[in-house]
Formats: structure tokens, C-alpha cells, sequence
């Protein structure tokens, strides 16, 4: 009997281990796995390993070859004798020989996501790759699928088997891990069911790798959806199925005949192990020297004993705990140990006088009681952990504070509510609060109420981070984070609750470690990889939590706020929000702060506020009691009424509103007190329940009635409002692209014709007549625009012949945002589905015969001694990769006959413009110099 050989692939991913056995004559596969790690990438090959040992038949490992892959995999080769392949090498690999029919390969891993398109080289024929991988965020990848899905406790069984096809779609950000998380918790708030919300995340994670990774390029048919959510999700599978024809079409790219385009797309068989099969693939071609088994004995050393060498080596580089020394730390927590809070005292048949502030943040809810004296003082508070409905987590901290009121045999009388947070607009219309106060708003009250001569207000909360910087006790200018939620409390919170330790405990837990690993500072997502790579290490949960204190602040200053000068902005700096609760994170905060003036005069002064995790509420209830001291009496329906608050919530088909043409699908929330005011609903599809009043909640406050009648009165209320108080961000918005009224200041027609000069410039200015130029309404358009529409229109171009793209829309971005190549910053981003719209809209139309997109290196400032006024590098260089996106595989503008002018021109130089103008349009307009210069 022949003895076997064996070759082995593994895929060592960030969240599972993939492992497959072939035979060496046979090239069958006769042993495969796929399970989760559970961060402990080492202990599951080690698992993998002896369970191949003793399963495969005749296996032995002086006749076993080895090839692994994946982002855990170079670490673990040396212990085990393996080769390391290159993820993307290893699944070329593999799709070349099980489907060399494949033009394009989208797979998407637990923290990655990759899509290679395959083109044929013009010179050697041969099949060259174009690979592109996310570098910087993980929010297009499983891992969000995960974190969401473990929200919603959806099982996994009825997780593959959700749809994306037939169910209404809502926006959800496709950018950002945690922003999508945000997202599908105000929609669960709302009421949208778990199919919808899966669905919109599909659709979410879809459109991002489509406009991002594919790099401008068309995916080429047949496709190949490899990774697990590929594999195991029938909606992620419909949803490429979905939109990938949909570019196809657009772009008239040729398809096979006869052959649905959906069928183009494909999952094959051993999707899931296509990396792994590829390292095999690799192996074949390599010496028989190269990836020789070595067993699994090395590796179980390594987790036993080496990897806590590792470790003791880079103990040496992290410079000890967060504290440099227990007396170190002692001081610290002196300096920064919070005062007890202690609950005010009340007399027995006391009526207690004061107003609440509720703040309905992301993941909690805080209430609070300040007394209806001069200094507001805070009376009771309450805080509860959100359960994901704020009106159930309203009604149980306002119990709450009520509750602390009744047990001393006291009464309590509100005399204002304001509200704030994420929920702030639903709490306000179910318990009549007085005021909806905006959070930036809210948490500056509370800081400087408690604090005087603030520079800088830093308020950490679940998901957001704000930072407020002051002058004068105003709000000079603030920052919010917007694309990317890093540095936020939620992930210390579940980072925590993974490790089992109680987030009351992180501060004590994080100060107990003598030394933690680097992290990088950057995707919170990508941290979350981080730390699974520094528990195979043998990093134990103290240090990591303490790395993960270290790393915030460079989060919240250098990655999200982007202000790496802190004396630049001021030396007291107040620290808010739930999370400055955690002595850790403060200590990290403080030691970075005071670390950015070291060689200044200037030293800091870093304060936590009183109340950091109620702050906002804080806020909100100082409104209330502005609004009370200015005469206002509240709207509050009152306590007895919260605690009998009933409701059902309602979002189908039958709550769409059709008072424009947007048709926004609404929530109705049918509560039950009889104190509430709310228009009853007339002929409505949803029945009221006897007893209940409506609230709708809707996208504008047309939405938020049923009745036609109704409706027209709050227009007509809207457009009193409106004229009352003109937003002259949106008048300036739609008058800096009208035509302006200028003298046409062009030359006569010639009066002789003869040479062949002269009769081109004929030619060419009777054309103005007719000649329409599309323009993209984006970026410094919307300051510049009269000064390209005036030159034009002053040549004798017609007004309806100077076209501008729409206003900028979901459906606008979503349409032609497919062919980026890069990722920049969102307003950039609109220059590719701007230009897509004057293409595939105002040209279908109506015929465009130029489309201007000028490159502006700089603009006119009304500023004197000035040292410039250059656009950012960014949107200056848009219109240059703009048309790199409409001509990278094929001109559109040709196709379309449209000639795409992005003229390079230097507003701030008036002669320098002049010139520019002339070189651009004297060909195109039969321009002089002379008319040229009047109509500059």
C-alpha cells in the first residue's frame, strides 16, 4: 500500500480558522473546517492540527506539507513549519484553477474586505490582477454584520437565511462600523423590524465596497462571492445580485447573450475556503524543501510558554502601567477623585420644586433634578443602560427620581423638562417636555454653569465625540466626529463586557496591569483586530484595557478631531461625558494633554466635571429653567401620566406619507395618557385604539399629520416661519446659481469673411447662441458660480443654455457614486455623481456640448495681509480625478459627445484669470482678447 502525501492550507483570518488537506496524487480534498477563534487564533490551530493528525488517514507528518494565509497567519508559520502566502496571491490562485472563467472576485472576511478584478495584458495575453483591499476602516466587512447582528440577538440559523430583495430599505452608514451601529439604533428605536434593518445594512456594506474598492474599475463577469457573509448570507448574496447589474447596464459593459446578469454573479462551492485552497495552489509550485511540517509540539510550546516571552520582550517598550509608579498614581486619584454624590435630603410633606433633564444618549439614558434655586444645584439623578426604546428607558429614570422623592414622604412639582441626545425630539413629544435642546448646546451649559474661564470642553460619550472650544464663555468653534466613531466609550464598554469585567471596574482593572501593548490609533474596528492579535500573544485583559486607555486620547485629538496643537486652543480644558467616569481614560487623557505643552510657558489645567455622564441632562434641564424664569409654564404632562404611558408603534406600508413626492415611510406612535396633545388622525389606514393620541414621526413637519387639511395648516404655518425668519444659507444657496443680469459685452460679428480666420470666428460666435455648458453645483461652485455664469452670459451664451447639475440628494450620490477611485472627504466625493448626473440627466434631456469643472488653486479673500487663500489640494484636484473616473476605461464624454473642460484658473489673479479664460474659450468661443478682458 502506497504511503500518502499531504498538502495543507490554512486561513488564519481575525475572526476564523479555515483549514483544508489535499492529497498530493489525488489532489482531493479529504479533510476541511471552518470555525471561529473566538480571539484565540493559536489554541484553534492548535486544535485544527491534532484533530488533521488523527482524522486523515495514513497522515504523517514527514510526508505533509504546509501553506498558510490570513492576517494571523505569518505570526504562527515558524512554530509550525509553514510557508506564509499573501492573502490576495493565495485567492488569485485558487479562483484561476477552480473557475479560470472568473473576471472579478469579491470577498469579504471577518475585518477585511478585498475585490480583485482580473484583465488580460494587451502584450503577454496573460490575465493580470488588480487587487484592492481596505486599509485605514473596517466598516464595509463581517465583523459589522457580527456586531450588529449580536445587538439585534438574531440566531444564526435565521441570520443566512434573511432577505435583501422585497423589503424597504433605510439609511445606514456604510462608512463607519460603529456609525452603522448608531444608525440601526435609531432605527430600532423607531420601530423598524430586524429583516429591514439587515437588509439596509446588506445594502449599506454592498454600495461601500462598490463605490470604494473596486477603485473606479467595473467589476467583469463572472463574479465570485467568497468569505463567509458571501457564503452563509442569502441577503448579502441578493444584494450584489442587485446592484453589480445595475453598473453593467449603465455602463453598457458586454455580457454573455442569453444568460441573465444575475447569473453571472456566483457563490461557488468551498467559497469560505478559497484562501486556504489557494495556499495549497501556491505550495505546489514551491520546492519540496519549502513548507515542511513540522507538527504541532512548537506551537503548543508557544502557547504555553513562548508567547509570554513575546510579551516580556515588548513589556520593555511600553514604559510600564499607565502609571509610572503606585505614588504616581495615588496622587492622580486624589487630584481626580470624584466628591460621593450623595442624594438630596428632603422633609417629610416637603413639596420639592425643580426642573428635569433627560438626555437620550446612544446607549444610556440619564435623567436628572436640579433645584428651583439661584445656583440650580443638582438635586437627584438617575442613569440606566439603554434597552434600546427610550421611551421604556424614560419612564424608568423619571420613575426613578420621582421614586427618590416619595420614599422621604415628600411631593415633587416639575416646573420645566428639557430634553437632548439622539432621542431628544421623540421624548419632547411624548411627555410634553418644554424644551429640545441640541447636545453641543446642552453640554457647554453644563460645563460653564459649573465652570468659569473654560478654553475647551471634551465630551466623550457612547458613540460620539464632541469637542467645544470657547472664548469668552462662547462657542468659538466646535468638532465633531463624523465619518469614523474611534476613540468612543462604547468600544472601552464592550471591550470590558467581552473580557467579563464590569465597566464599573475598567479604572481598577486597567490600573493594575504593570505594562500594556501598543495600539495603533485609528479604526475602532481595526483595534478590535489588534486586540485579538495581542490575546494570541498572551496579553492578558488588564494590559489590553490598558492599552486601550492609552491609545483614546490620540484618538479623540489626533485621528477624529484632528488637532494635534492643543496650546493652540487653550490651557483649561474640561472633561465630559459617561466615559470620563473611568479614572483610566482620564489618567491616559490628562498625561496626553499635559504632554502637548511641554516646552511652553503655558501649562494645562485639566478638569473632569462634577457630573461628567450627566452633563447633557444637565444642560437640557438649565434651558428648561431659563425658559420657566422667562415666564414660560410647562407643557410637561407630569409624572403620574409618564408612569401610565402605554404605546404601540407602527412602520409599513400604511404610515407612508404622500405629501411630496418623496414618500418618507413614517413611525406612529399611538400613545395611551390622557394629558398628551396630538392631532387626532383623520381617515387614517392604521386604526386608533380608544383612548390613545398619535404621534408621527417624520423626516419633516408635513409628515407628521395624516389629514390633507391639517397639513396645509402647518405649510401655511411653515411658510409664515419661513418668512418670518429667512434661512439665508439656502436663499444664498439657490441665488449664487441664477443667471446673472449682465450687458452682453461681446464684439460685433466680423464684417468681412474672407480669409478662413475670420470665417471660423464667424462660425464660432454664432454658435454662442446655441453652445450649452453643464456645470457641476458642488465645492466652490457654490461661491464662484456668478463669476463663470456672468462671463459666459456676457458673451452672448443663452441663460437656458448654462446648466447646472440637481442639488445634491441620496439618489444623486447613490446613482453615480459607483466609480471613485480614491476615498476622499464626502464634499469631494460628490464631484464624480454630480458629473454623472449632467450626463446621464440634463445631457439625456438635452443635448450638453461642454461640461466646465474649473480646478480652483485659489480665491479672492476679503482678508488684507494675507499670506494666500489656495483651495484645499483636495477640492482643487477633484476635476482632475473626476475625469480620471469617466475615462479610465473608456471616455463617457466621447461616447456622449460632450467635452469635459476642467480649466486650471487662479481667481485671486485677476490677469492671470484673464489669461487662463482666453486660453481655454477663445477656441471653443471665438474669443478676442479684448471682449475676453470686458468679460472678466
Amino acid at each position: 500500500m502506497r504511503e500518502r502525501s499531504f498538502l495543507i492550507g490554512m486561513d488564519v483570518g481575525s475572526t476564523t480558522v479555515k483549514a483544508v488537506v489535499t492529497d498530493v496524487d489525488t489532489d482531493e480534498i479529504v479533510w476541511r473546517d471552518y470555525q471561529r477563534h473566538d480571539t484565540k487564533q493559536p489554541e484553534k490551530v492548535l486544535e485544527f492540527l491534532k484533530r488533521i493528525e488523527i482524522e486523515v488517514a495514513g497522515f504523517k507528518t514527514d510526508r505533509t506539507r504546509i501553506f498558510i494565509t490570513g492576517s494571523g497567519g505569518n505570526g504562527l508559520a515558524q512554530y509550525i513549519g509553514a510557508k506564509f502566502v499573501q492573502e490576495v496571491n493565495a485567492v488569485s490562485l485558487a479562483v484561476e484553477k477552480l473557475h479560470p472563467e472568473c473576471g472579478s472576485v469579491i470577498e469579504l472576511g471577518g475585518q477585511d474586505a478585498k475585490i480583485i478584478i482580473f484583465k488580460e495584458d494587451p502584450e503577454s495575453g496573460r490575465k493580470k490582477k488588480l487587487p484592492s483591499m481596505n486599509d485605514k476602516c473596517a466598516g464595509g466587512t463581517g465583523a459589522v454584520i457580527d456586531k450588529i447582528n449580536a445587538k439585534l440577538r438574531i440566531p444564526p440559523d435565521q441570520l443566512c437565511q434573511m432577505r435583501y430583495e422585497g423589503l424597504r430599505l433605510h439609511p445606514v452608514a456604510g462608512k463607519c462600523g460603529v456609525f452603522a451601529e448608531t444608525d440601526i439604533n435609531g432605527l430600532q428605536k423607531a420601530g423598524v423590524p430586524p429583516d429591514e434593518l439587515m437588509a439596509s445594512l446588506f445594502e449599506a456594506i454592498v454600495m461601500q465596497n462598490l463605490s470604494v474598492l473596486t477603485r473606479g474599475n467595473t467589476l467583469r463577469p463572472v463574479v465570485l462571492l467568497l468569505g463567509g457573509p458571501n457564503t452563509y448570507i442569502r441577503g448579502m448574496q441578493e444584494c450584489w445580485k442587485h446592484n453589480i447589474p445595475k453598473i453593467w447596464k449603465e455602463r453598457n459593459y458586454p455580457l454573455p447573450e442569453g444568460v441573465p446578469p444575475e447569473d453571472l454573479i456566483r457563490t461557488p462551492d468551498n467559497a469560505q475556503y478559497f484562501a486556504a485552497i489557494g495556499a495549497i495552489e501556491f505550495g505546489k509550485d514551491e520546492d519540496d524543501c519549502v513548507g515542511c511540517y513540522r507538527g504541532w509540539e512548537r506551537l503548543e510550546w508557544y502557547i504555553e510558554h513562548g508567547r509570554e516571552e513575546e510579551k516580556a520582550a515588548k513589556k520593555i517598550s511600553s514604559g510600564g502601567g499607565l502609571a509610572a509608579s503606585a505614588e504616581e498614581l495615588e496622587v492622580f486619584k486624589q487630584r481626580y477623585r470624584r466628591p460621593p454624590y450623595t442624594p438630596a435630603r428632603f422633609q417629610p410633606g416637603q413639596v420639592v420644586e425643580g426642573f428635569i433633564g433627560l438626555d437620550g444618549g446612544s446607549t444610556s439614558t440619564k435623567a436628572v433634578l436640579l433645584a428651583n434655586d439661584a445656583n440650580k444645584t443638582l438635586l437627584l439623578k438617575s442613569y440606566q443602560l439603554s434597552k434600546g426604546n427610550p421611551i421604556e428607558d424614560t419612564k424608568e429614570v423619571l420613575a426613578q427620581i420621582e421614586d427618590q422623592v416619595l420614599e422621604q414622604g415628600a411631593t415633587l412639582r416639575v416646573l420645566g423638562v428639557g430634553t437632548t441626545g439622539y432621542a431628544k425630539d421623540i421624548l419632547r413629544d411624548v411627555i410634553g417636555a418644554d424644551a429640545a435642546v441640541v447636545e453641543t448646546v446642552a453640554h457647554t451649559e453644563a460645563g460653564l454653569h459649573f465652570y468659569k474661564d473654560i478654553d475647551v470642553i471634551c465630551d466623550v460619550g457612547g458613540q460620539d465625540i464632541k469637542i467645544i472650544i470657547l472664548k469668552n464663555g462662547r462657542v468659538k468653534d466646535f468638532k465633531l466626529n463624523t465619518q469614523c466613531s474611534a476613540g468612543n466609550g462604547y468600544f472601552l464598554q464592550s471591550t470590558a463586557q467581552g473580557f467579563g469585567v464590569p465597566v464599573e471596574k475598567f479604572a481598577d482593572v486597567a490600573f493594575s496591569a504593570k505594562s500594556f501593548p501598543t495600539f495603533g490609533y485609528g479604526c475602532a474596528v481595526f483595534m478590535q483586530s489588534d486586540i485579538v492579535d495581542f490575546q494570541r500573544q498572551g496579553w492578558r485583559a488588564e494590559e489590553i484595557m490598558a492599552g486601550l486607555c492609552n491609545v483614546l486620547p490620540k484618538n479623540i485629538w489626533l485621528y477624529v478631531s484632528q488637532i494635534p496643537n492643543l496650546a493652540a486652543i487653550g490651557t483649561r480644558f474640561l472633561l465630559q461625558g459617561g466615559t470620563q467616569y473611568n479614572l483610566a481614560a482620564v489618567k491616559a487623557q490628562v498625561d496626553f494633554i499635559e504632554a502637548r505643552f511641554k516646552g511652553k510657558e503655558l501649562r494645562p489645567e485639566v478638569i473632569v466635571h462634577q457630573y461628567c455622564g450627566e452633563a447633557g441632562a444637565i444642560g437640557a434641564a438649565l434651558e428648561a429653567a431659563r425658559l420657566f424664569e422667562r415666564g414660560r409654564r410647562t407643557s410637561f404632562i407630569g409624572m403620574q401620566a409618564v408612569r401610565q404611558v402605554s404605546y404601540k408603534t407602527t412602520r409599513n406600508e400604511d404610515t407612508r406619507c404622500y405629501f411630496c413626492k418623496n414618500n418618507c415611510l413614517r413611525t406612529f406612535i399611538d400613545v395611551k395618557t390622557p394629558l398628551i396633545s396630538a392631532i387626532q388622525p383623520v381617515n387614517s389606514k392604521v386604526p386608533l385604539e380608544p383612548g390613545a393620541q398619535r404621534l408621527i414621526i417624520a423626516t419633516c413637519e408635513k409628515g407628521t399629520v395624516e389629514d390633507v387639511d391639517h397639513m396645509k395648516n402647518i405649510k401655511g404655518e411653515l411658510d409664515r416661519l419661513k418668512e418670518e425668519n429667512p434661512n439665508f444659507a439656502d436663499i444664498a444657496a439657490r441665488a449664487v446659481f441664477r443667471i446673472p443680469d449682465v450687458p452682453n459685452v461681446s464684439d460685433a460679428p466680423p464684417r468681412y469673411r474672407l480669409t478662413p480666420a475670420q470665417k471660423k470666428r464667424a462660425a464660432l460666435m454664432a454658435r454662442r447662441a446655441t453652445l450649452r455648458i453643464g456645470m457641476p453645483r458642488v465645492l466652490n461652485m457654490y461661491s464662484t458660480a456668478p463669476l463663470f455664469t456672468g462671463y459666459f452670459a456676457s458673451l452672448g451664451l443663452k441663460p437656458q443654455n448654462l446648466v447646472f447639475s440637481e442639488y445634491t440628494s441620496d439618489e444623486l450620490y447613490k446613482e453615480g457614486a459607483k466609480r471613485g477611485a480614491i476615498d476622499p472627504c464626502f464634499p469631494s466625493k460628490l464631484g464624480i455623481p454630480h458629473v454623472h448626473n449632467l450626463l446621464y440627466h440634463a445631457h439625456a434631456k438635452r443635448p450638453l456640448d461642454y461640461i466646465f469643472f474649473p480646478v480652483i488653486d485659489d480665491l479672492t479673500s476679503d482678508l488684507a495681509c494675507t499670506a494666500g487663500s489656495r483651495s484645499c489640494p483636495t477640492v482643487a484636484a477633484t476635476p482632475e480625478a473626476v475625469k480620471a473616473a469617466f475615462t479610465k476605461e473608456g471616455d463617457v464624454f466621447q461616447e456622449k459627445g460632450v467635452v469635459y473642460l476642467d480649466t486650471f484658473v487662479n481667481l485671486a489673479d485677476r490677469k492671470m484669470f484673464e489669461r487662463q479664460m482666453y486660453q481655454q474659450f477663445r477656441d471653443i468661443l471665438g474669443l478676442s482678447p479684448e471682449e475676453n478682458a470686458r468679460a472678466v
